[in-house]
C-alpha cells in the first residue's frame, strides 16, 4: 500500500492507502466520495475523470489517443484532466494528488 491524496468534490483532502498495481480508479470507486467508474475501466464513460496536480503530471505516462479524445469532449476539461482508469498506481506514484472532477 502507498499513499494517494484525493481531493473530493467538496474540496476536502483525504489521504488513503492505495494498492500498487491497480488503476487509480479502482481505489477511488471504493470511496464514499469517489468516482462512479460506470464502465469499469474501459475508457468509455469518463465517470472517473480527475485533475492531476501539476507537480505529478510529468510523472505519469502520456494519455493515449482514446483517453485524450474522450477527455477533450468533457464540459469540465482542464489541461491536467485524466481518466483515473488509465493511470496505473505504481510505487513511483506514492503521494500522488488528484482532485475528483465535477460530474458531467
Amino acid at each position: 500500500m502507498a499513499l494517494l491524496r484525493v481531493v473530493d468534490r467538496d474540496a476536502v483532502e483525504h489521504e488513503v492507502d492505495a494498492k500498487t498495481g491497480l488503476k487509480v480508479m479502482e481505489t477511488l470507486r471504493e470511496l464514499d466520495y469517489g468516482v462512479a467508474a460506470i464502465c469499469g475501466g474501459m475508457c468509455s464513460c469518463a465517470t472517473c475523470h480527475v485533475y492531476v496536480d501539476p507537480e505529478w503530471q510529468g510523472k505519469l505516462p502520456a494519455a493515449m489517443s482514446d483517453e485524450r479524445e474522450l477527455v477533450s469532449e468533457l464540459t469540465h476539461h482542464q489541461e491536467n484532466s485524466r481518466l483515473s482508469c488509465q493511470i496505473e498506481f505504481t510505487p513511483d506514484l506514492a503521494g500522488l494528488r488528484v482532485t475528483i472532477a465535477p460530474d458531467e
